[in-house]
This record gives C-alpha cells, sequence and structure tokens, in this order.
C-alpha cells in the first residue's frame, strides 16, 4: 500500500495513466497479501467485490470503464489511507502529543467537555480514528482517578461523547477526512474550497449542539460532586506541539494546492510522507546524523509492520469504494429500466434524503464509505436539480458525519464503546440518539437554507 502512496502522488499532478494503473496494480497486490489473513468480515467483502466484478463483466456493455472507475476509487482510498496513517504513526511516538492530551483531559468539569471536543477536533485532523483511541485511553484513565462510581460512571460517558462528537464534527469539512474526498468525488462540479465555508457551518453546529445539550442536561448526582482544581500548566504550552503540526500541515497543503491547483487530497498525499519523516527526524531522543538514520527505520518500519498490521481495515475501506462503485455501475441501467428520475423530484427532497440516507443505512451495517460510492453517483447532477454543487457535499458529509456519531458498525462507535465498557448500540443511539436527532434536525434546516440561496 506504500507503494500505491508513491505512485499517486506524481499521478495527482501529472494525470498520467499509466501511474493510475500502477496505483492500481499495488492495490491490488496489497489486496492479494491480505486476502488469506484477514478475518471473516473483511474476506465477505472481498467475495462481494469479486462477485459484483463478474456481474459487471458479465451485464455491463461499458464494463471496462466501469471496473476502471471502481478501481481508481479503491487505490485512491489505499493511497490516502497510507498517508493519514503516516502521520498518524508520527505522532503517537511524540511525547508532546501525548502531553498535550493528558492536559486536556486533566481539565476541570466546567470546561472538561468543550476541551475534549476542541481536543478531538484538532487530534481528529491529525489522527483520524486514533484521536479517539489516544484521548479515550487518557480520558478512562482520568475517570478511573475518583473511587465515586457513579462520578466514575458520569464522567467516562460526558468525556467519551465530547472526544466522539468533536472528532465527527471534522468530517464535513476536513482535507484529511475521507468523507470530503469521498463526497467530492461523486458530486460533478465539486471542490473543496467552493464547499468548505458551508461545511465548517455543518461543523460549528455538530460541536455546538453537543455542547448545548451536555450542559443542558447535565447529570444530577445523588451526593455533592467532588471539588476539582484547575489542569496545572499553561495552555499554549501544552498545544503548542499539536497546533504548530496543525498549521504546518494545513497551511503548506493549502499552499500546495492554491499554487499547483491540484485537488486538495492529492496536495495532503504529497505533503504528509515528507512531513511525516521530518516529525520523526526532529523528535527529541534524536540529534545530529541520527536524525536521519531514525526516520529511515522509522519509514520502513511503517511499509512492512505497521500498514500490515491494518490489513482488516485497509481491505474493508479500499472494497466498500470498489464494492460501492460496481454496485453504482449496476444499479444505474434497472433505475433507467423503472424510470427512476430523481431529477422529477424537488431539489429539497433530493437533500434531505440524501442526508438521512447515510446514517439510515449506518444503522444496518452500511460503511459511509460505501453507501456514499453507492448511492452518490446514482444522484443527479446538481446543475439539474438548479443547486450550487456545494451544497449537494455538505448535505453528503453532514450526513455523514451524523453516521459516525451513531452507527454501531463504525469505527468512531466501536471505539467509543470500548472505552466505556458498553455495547456499541448503546453507544451510538442511548448515547447520542437525542444529539443525532437534535443536529439532524438542524442540520437539515441549514441544508434547506443553502439550498434555496444557492
Amino acid at each position: 500500500m506504500a507503494g500505491a502512496l508513491l505512485v499517486s502522488i506524481p499521478h495527482e499532478f501529472t494525470a498520467l495513466p499509466a501511474l493510475s494503473w500502477m496505483a492500481i496494480g499495488c492495490t491490488l497486490a496489497g489486496l492479494a497479501c491480505f486476502a488469506p489473513q484477514v478475518p471473516r468480515k473483511a474476506a465477505i467483502f472481498l467475495a462481494i467485490g469479486a462477485a459484483l466484478l463478474v456481474a459487471a463483466v458479465a451485464i455491463l456493455p461499458e464494463w471496462p470503464e466501469a471496473l476502471a472507475a471502481a478501481f481508481v476509487r479503491g487505490a485512491f482510498i489505499a493511497a490516502f489511507f497510507t498517508a493519514l496513517t503516516a502521520i498518524r504513526s508520527a505522532a503517537i511516538t511524540d511525547p508532546g502529543i501525548l502531553e498535550c492530551g493528558r492536559f486536556l483531559a486533566g481539565q476541570p468539569p466546567g470546561r472538561r467537555y468543550v476541551a475534549l471536543t476542541l481536543g478531538g477536533q484538532a487530534f481528529g485532523l491529525v489522527l483520524m480514528y486514533g484521536s479517539i483511541s489516544l484521548l479515550g485511553a487518557l480520558a478512562t484513565e482520568n475517570a478511573e482517578t475518583t473511587d465515586d462510581p457513579e462520578v466514575q460512571r458520569h464522567r467516562t460517558r460526558r468525556m467519551l461523547v465530547a472526544i466522539q462528537r468533536g472528532f465527527i464534527s471534522t468530517l464535513p469539512w476536513s482535507p484529511l477526512a475521507f468523507a470530503s474526498a469521498i463526497s467530492l468525488s461523486v458530486v460533478p462540479g465539486s471542490a473543496w474550497a467552493a464547499a468548505v465555508p458551508f461545511c465548517l457551518v455543518s461543523s460549528a453546529l455538530l460541536a455546538g449542539i453537543g455542547w448545548t445539550l451536555d450542559t443542558v442536561f447535565k447529570p444530577r448526582l445523588s451526593h455533592p460532586a467532588p471539588q476539582h482544581g484547575p489542569a496545572e500548566g499553561q495552555w499554549l504550552r501544552h498545544l503548542r506541539p499539536l497546533l504548530t503540526l496543525l498549521a504546518v500541515l494545513l497551511g503548506s497543503a493549502a499552499t500546495l494546492h492554491l499554487v499547483t491547483g491540484v485537488r486538495i487530497f492529492g496536495a495532503v498525499m504529497a505533503i504528509v510522507p515528507i512531513l511525516s519523516l521530518a516529525w520523526v527526524a526532529l523528535q527529541p531522543g534524536t540529534r545530529g546524523g541520527a536524525r536521519g538514520t531514525a526516520a529511515l527505520s522509522r519509514a520502513g518500519q511503517f511499509a512492512t509492520a505497521d500498514l500490515p498490521a491494518l490489513k482488516t481495515e485497509i481491505t474493508l475501506l479500499v472494497m466498500a469504494g470498489v464494492i460501492g462503485s460496481l454496485g453504482s455501475a449496476l444499479a444505474a441501467p434497472l433505475a433507467g429500466h423503472i424510470g427512476f428520475d430523481l431529477t422529477a423530484l424537488p431539489a429539497w427532497v433530493v437533500l434531505l434524503s440524501v442526508f438521512w440516507l447515510i446514517p439510515f443505512t449506518g444503522q444496518i451495517g452500511m460503511n459511509p464509505i460505501l453507501a456514499v460510492s453507492l448511492f452518490g453517483p446514482l444522484l443527479p447532477a446538481p446543475e439539474a436539480l438548479g443547486i450550487a454543487p456545494a451544497v449537494m457535499v455538505c448535505a453528503i458529509t453532514s450526513g455523514w458525519a451524523l453516521s459516525g456519531a451513531t452507527s454501531p458498525f463504525t469505527a468512531s462507535v466501536l471505539l467509543v464503546a470500548n472505552f466505556g465498557r458498553v455495547s456499541a448500540l448503546h453507544a451510538g443511539l442511548r448515547w447520542n440518539g437525542v444529539y443525532a436527532l437534535t443536529c439532524g434536525v438542524v442540520l437539515s434546516g441549514w441544508i434547506l437554507l443553502l439550498a434555496r440561496l444557492l
């Protein structure tokens, strides 16, 4: 999969077909190596993908184009995931990043939710789901410092949902998230720069509603709450490593995007490997000539150990994109034969249907990557509905975020459930049910407003 990333970077800048096919070859080779070792769920995804491939060849007259589109999407997912994993691998070895997370988790109750929500956002940009793993571990560690089981239970739940809601609030707009990458790829005429202002509003609503509900429905204890002092240390000093990393990463990616015209996700893939190597080389404990050696050693470990350890995640993500793309290609002719025409519906009906469909399908086991890859290409072009492409992107990414808060099959909910020692269904619907419904209603209003204005 490292090969897919290395080949995809020049392809983003040159669009040479040969490089695209090389990335596809690297991805297929990686899947072939992983196939005998992955668990049953991933093996089922591989089998479904193979069955759809055979069906596409047998049914579709334009099957070469359908297969090429599916493989291109799978190769992009493999390359993008590899890039994001590289920055995560560099981050988790930095003592400054760990100290930053510990500082946020140690805030007193009055500002702990806000601190962890902002921390979930900032860490989520860099670590993806690793932000929940890191902050979740530190949060449960903090909660266990009290001997009161009632306080511990409430504190654990509130800290974990703050982290999760902070993370999912980055999904609508982040250039380092699959939500933006996949959504932009299925909406014709869309661009990240055009969509990001509206998606940032969705992000603010997701975070703000979470804080409001936590404040309004603060749990009542059966006894006086224990007293807490402020967390030690200065905010800027503790947050400096994370803020510096975010500034360098986002600033350099945005600059490369604007200067070269390459799409933002290509810029991210180009910047991340360089930044990751530099970060490892500059971490405490490496000096002088040892810096280069440490960086190269860590790169080798990443390619030969870290990525193979994520074989299940890589297989599921890549095959979700492939299955969705092939399924959409097979469904399109069927929709035409039965006279299913979405352009006959009002734009607001299509937008709200797409928005709610993603979290709904998440409840029945459909990964958001699979759902958007499957249904996205079947949607009419935004121009046919009389709306701007950015509105469609905002609706899709906002629905993706809600799925990340509620679906018991997503990594974010599974991680929170594990730390909270509850079932994934409990964490997704009991802990976040009211939050998701409230966000759904408010975001529906926001999407309707955009459809009316744009």
